[in-house]
């Protein structure tokens, strides 16, 4: 990997993005590299979590500009990074985003598509494109109006504002906001997970991205649907059993 870090262990996969004299912003070779990492993620045995952080004291501040300049439409649809950001959402394990220092553009857009943000007091964090005659395109417009409300999505877009980590954290944009450093607070909430059922997590987290574009009767039957297709598992009869005879459950996430 010439772009990124890759490790695994303890049941945790972590990914760094490691072009920090550049501020680790993102090129088309970077995402190319986390797209096959990411596939890497999925196949990890046992695997519990993800954590994507950034080299040095900032998380990703956008897109290489320098890439994107004498672009045109053609070439500015291969450029997105939307295909990928979407895997990020559709692994069955929880993603945390780890974030400290800037997380700007197509940086605070990857942090859209991780379950959880963390951010550490010195995150500056926004989308700025419309500064640049563009406006956010892997996924800001849809996804941040989700999280913060379609007003103030508006003025982070529009304006093209960097906000703090405190008026995130109001704002809803960020779970946690962490005065040491965002990838130890991150583990240490993968620690408390690891008692929990993998498979209730990971369907879970399924009808949670099924329904949020959807009614709330279609959200619902799809839920039902899940949750009883739990009781053919191995982790509901191991939880269940555990907790009548009063111990901790040994999930096995199948």
């Amino acid at each position: 990997m010439k772009y990124l870090k890759y490790e695994y262990e303890n049941q945790i996969a972590m990914i760094k993005i490691n072009r920090p004299e550049v501020l680790n912003a993102l090129n088309i070779g970077l995402i190319k590299e986390l797209d096959s990492l990411l596939e890497r993620v999925g196949n990890e045995e046992g695997a519990r979590a993800l954590i994507i952080a950034g080299e040095g004291n900032n998380f990703a501040a956008g897109a290489d500009i320098a890439e994107m300049m004498g672009m045109n439409p053609a070439e500015a649809r291969k450029f997105v990074f939307n295909n990928v950001y979407s895997k990020i959402e559709a692994l069955p394990i929880p993603a945390f985003a780890a974030v400290r220092g800037f997380a700007l553009g197509g940086g605070l857009e990857l942090t859209l598509a991780c379950d959880f943000r963390i951010f550490s007091t010195d995150a500056k964090v926004g989308l700025p494109e419309v500064k640049l005659g563009i406006m956010p395109g892997a996924g800001g417009t849809q996804r941040l109006p989700k999280l913060i409300g379609l007003g103030r999505a508006r003025e982070m877009i529009y304006f093209g504002n960097i906000i703090n980590a405190e008026i995130a954290s109001a704002w809803g944009l960020c779970q946690w906001v962490v005065d040491g450093d965002p990838v130890e607070y991150a583990k240490s909430l993968v620690h408390k997970l690891l008692d929990k059922s993998p498979r209730g997590i990971e369907d879970a987290k399924k009808a949670i991205n099924y329904g949020i574009d959807k009614d709330l009767n279609s959200g619902i039957i799809f839920e039902v649907n899940v949750w009883a297709e739990l009781y053919s598992t191995s982790d509901q009869k191991e939880g269940m059993k555990a907790f009548q005879e009063k111990r901790k459950p040994q999930f096995t996430g199948k």
